[in-house]
């Protein structure tokens, strides 16, 4: 069933003879359902004009320089050739021109007066194939996509410009058109490319996927277009410094909300000229949501920094706690680069014992979030009780892959690579959960233990009244040692609990229980009065710390537990672990 009707013959014939093609033809008739917008052009162009054909009313309109009545469009047997050279005679209609772009070449093809291009060549089944082309390169797995297109900011203003002269043609036969009732730009291209992408994909679009393919097109013209209306409305048009352009289309769109509509008028012409030149295509770009992974390590180095130690441009140390756990990940997941983050952070010669620190990586733009059931047996074949254990509170494999045997199997790969670190508690977690890990820091507690020495012989009587201090309150200033990369100034820590253990006439052990923040060798050996009080006047030495090891974190990550098992699969499918087919 043709979609438009008798009411919808003089708008359709207005805009065709001035240049507008067959799909915005139908946005302006208000077409809102998908089917007629997905017709091959050629087949909507002949059916649009042969329901004109009837149209006896000669439409005379005083437009400069109006191009011809009826639309020349080239064949489309050849189809659409060229994205990135992709064509071997060099005569298709789409190539890539000397600035990377790629761009029409069929001078015969009239190009739309508001689209520009984009429902015409840019929503056939040949560019489709062309983009699909590139996604299948880039490399990524993926088992849906979300796809998202950016235009040509002017393309808001030659709308503008046809909207106001079908109100006008409508205002004529008592009829109104609002803003609103014009098919958007961007819903009719997806309703005629979103098929077409999983067609060609073998996926589904969902708006949910972390998978996102763009295509960024661009216009010529769009300064000549745009430049009155920074001319009339300058305070919409703002320079930004990640801005390569004022006319973007949030400006252009405040302008026209803006601007009065007989000034539009005044400068720009309603219909919009027939453009010089279709658009181009600046980039199809694919992209994947950062994945994160949390959990905890642990540290029996003595001479390993948490991150890497260099100091002008030369490397200190061959390797660093993060650089040990994040290589694994990075290669698993084929991950472009990372951030590492933590709870804290302890010093090089410093282990952290106990449950472990809590730390967190993002992973981004991973190529890879798909494994298949093969790998994930491998892992059950390292080891078989544990999996045994485990499928004993799990419905099925599946579900046993996804809480806890796809992470276990990262684990065992950073575990087994170096006895310098090892890591507990691996998961798979959501960028809010890593925000928890930072939140309240200061109100944490963290306990330690440490080899003291003395200048002066002491007794095991000498160190007994440490035992019995409770949350003592120390001013610690910025430490010496660290005042190049902190602000200088004087924080409060408390001092929870102390317990000594008598080893020689110069040394003890100090366990402590601390304010997290607490700068631990500070508060022994006084940092030459900085910290007050410390252990060297408490004891009335001089003090100084030889071995210092975090023992525990009083606070967790949370890891998911059997009872929320269903909540985690299905924040795991998100990421498509697990067994299946795909890309």
């Amino acid at each position: 069933m043709f979609p438009l009707t008798e009411e919808n013959k003089h708008v359709a014939q207005l805009l065709l003879s001035t240049g507008t093609c067959p799909r915005c033809v139908y946005r302006f008739c208000g077409v809102d359902f998908h089917a007629p917008y997905k017709l091959p052009y050629k087949e909507l162009l002949n059916e649009l004009q042969k329901f004109l054909e009837t149209e006896k009313d000669e439409l005379i309109l005083e437009v400069p320089n109006p191009p011809p009545k009826k639309i020349r469009l080239q064949e489309l047997e050849d189809g659409i050739d060229g994205i990135d050279n992709l064509s071997q005679n060099g005569e298709g209609r789409v190539s890539v021109i000397e600035d990377g772009s790629i761009a029409s070449k069929n001078s015969n093809l009239n190009v739309c007066n508001v689209c520009l291009g984009i429902l015409q060549e840019f929503c056939e089944k040949e560019f489709i194939k062309k983009v699909c082309q590139k996604v299948e390169a880039s490399g990524f797995e993926f088992t849906n996509l979300v796809f998202s297109v950016s235009f040509p900011p002017q393309l808001s203003v030659r709308e503008h410009a046809a909207w106001l002269l079908v109100k006008q043609e409508m205002g004529k036969q008592s009829l109104s058109l609002g803003r609103n009732d014009i098919v958007q730009l961007k819903e009719a291209y997806k309703w005629i490319t979103h098929p077409l992408f999983s067609e060609e994909l073998g996926v589904p679009i969902d708006g949910k996927s972390l998978f996102e393919v763009s295509v960024v097109f661009a216009h010529p013209e769009t300064v000549e277009d745009c430049h009155f209306l920074r001319a009339i409305c300058p305070d919409c048009f703002k320079p930004a410094k990640n801005k390569q352009s004022v006319f973007t289309r949030m400006a252009v769109m405040k302008a026209l909300n803006k601007i009065k509509e007989e000034d539009f008028r005044k400068q720009f012409p309603c219909p919009p000229n027939s453009p010089k030149a279709v658009c181009t295509v600046l980039e199809i770009e694919c992209a994947h949501g950062a994945v994160f992974v949390a959990g905890r390590y642990n540290k029996y180095s003595r001479n390993l920094p948490q991150t890497p130690w260099i100091i002008d441009g030369e490397r200190k140390l061959e390797s660093s706690v993060e650089e040990l756990i994040s290589d694994h990940l990075l290669a698993v997941f084929k991950a472009e680069s990372f951030n590492f983050s933590s709870s804290g952070r302890e010093d090089v010669d410093v282990r952290t014992l106990g449950n472990g620190r809590p730390f967190a990586i993002e992973l981004v733009n991973p190529h890879r979030v798909h494994f298949t059931s093969q790998e994930i047996k491998e892992l059950q074949q390292v080891n078989h009780f544990m999996t045994w254990k485990l499928s004993c509170f799990c419905n099925s494999v599946t579900e046993l892959e996804l809480l806890i045997v796809f992470p276990f199997l990262l684990l065992q790969k950073i575990n087994n690579s170096s006895n310098k670190i090892q890591v507990r508690d691996l998961q798979l977690v959501t960028r809010e959960a890593i925000g928890h890990m930072k939140e309240g820091e200061e109100e944490k507690t963290k306990s330690y233990s440490a080899l003291i020495w003395t200048n002066k012989a002491i007794q095991k009587k000498d160190i007994e009244f440490l035992n019995g201090i409770k949350d003592l309150k120390i001013d610690q200033k910025t430490p010496l040692r660290v005042l190049h990369r902190r602000p200088l100034a004087v924080r409060t820590r408390i001092i929870h609990s102390m317990e000594t253990c008598y080893v020689d006439e110069h040394h003890f052990h100090l366990y402590l229980k601390t304010q997290a923040g607490t700068y631990i060798k500070e508060f022994v050996h006084g940092d030459f009065g900085r910290t007050k009080p410390n252990i060297g006047s408490l004891m009335n030495v001089t003090a100084d710390i030889l071995e210092l090891d975090v023992e525990v974190n009083h606070f967790i990550v949370e890891v998911p537990t059997i009872c929320t098992l269903n909540l985690y699969i299905e924040f795991s499918q998100g990421y498509a672990f697990g067994g299946g087919s795909g890309h």
